[in-house]
């Protein structure tokens, strides 16, 4: 049952939760991968790219278009499961709360 006389104790539960969710995914690490491995981006939970590995092989000064898609694809990839493990953490901070689940 819901307590309107709680509702500022209950506002700053969810902004101590949702600082502590982003500080935890400022630190989580999620990889998108293509050309079975070649091209490997890392990004953080912030969106921010945090390492780029790219396979000397696939380096081909006569086909840069390659390249410039392998690691679109990573990226895309990367940013992906960035976004599913956002998803998570505010699953969690929803249950943590006591809210309905099916709200993402």
């Amino acid at each position: 049952m819901f307590d309107p006389s709680k509702l500022g104790e209950m506002m700053a539960q969810a902004q101590q939760m949702q600082q502590r969710l982003q500080d935890e995914l400022k630190v989580k690490v999620l990889e998108g991968q293509a050309g079975g491995g070649m091209v490997k981006i890392e990004v953080n939970g912030m969106f921010e790219v945090t390492k780029v590995t790219i396979d000397k092989k696939v380096v081909d000064p006569d086909d840069v278009t390659l390249l410039e898609d392998l690691v679109r694809a990573a990226v895309t990839q990367a940013l992906a499961r960035v976004e599913e493990a956002r998803m998570e953490n505010a699953r969690a901070m929803a249950g943590n709360m006591g809210l309905p689940g099916g709200l993402f």
